[in-house]
C-alpha cells in the first residue's frame, strides 16, 4: 500500500508560474489569480471524489471502505488547510489595514 502526498496544489504548478523582470502588475495579478483558481478546484475535485465514492458506498456497489475513508480524510485535509490559509490571509490585510501611515 502505498501512501499519496496531499497538496493543495500539484508541484508543476508552482514551477508553471515564471515571473520574470519583465512582468507587468497586471499579469502578477493574472497569474496569482490563476494559481489560486486551480487550488480551489483542486480542493473542490477532492471534495466531488469524496462524495461520488461515498455515495456508491451507500448505494452497495463495488467500493473498498478503505477508499472512501482515504478519499474522505483527503478532502477534508485540503478544506482545512484552505480554510487555514484563507484565516490567516484575513488576518495578515486586518493587521496592514491597522497599521498607521
Amino acid at each position: 500500500m502505498a501512501i499519496e502526498a496531499i497538496s493543495l496544489f500539484q508541484p508543476n504548478q508552482i514551477n508553471a508560474v515564471q515571473i520574470s523582470d519583465k512582468t507587468t502588475v497586471s499579469e502578477a495579478q493574472q497569474n496569482f489569480g490563476d494559481f489560486l483558481k486551480n487550488a480551489i478546484e483542486s480542493v473542490n475535485e477532492n471534495q466531488k471524489t469524496s462524495d461520488v465514492l461515498t455515495e456508491k458506498l451507500i448505494n452497495g456497489e463495488d467500493v473498498e471502505l478503505h477508499n472512501v475513508m482515504i478519499a474522505s480524510q483527503k478532502a477534508s485535509i485540503t478544506l482545512n488547510a484552505t480554510l487555514e490559509i484563507r484565516n490567516k490571509v484575513v488576518e495578515a490585510y486586518q493587521e496592514i489595514m491597522r497599521m498607521q501611515v
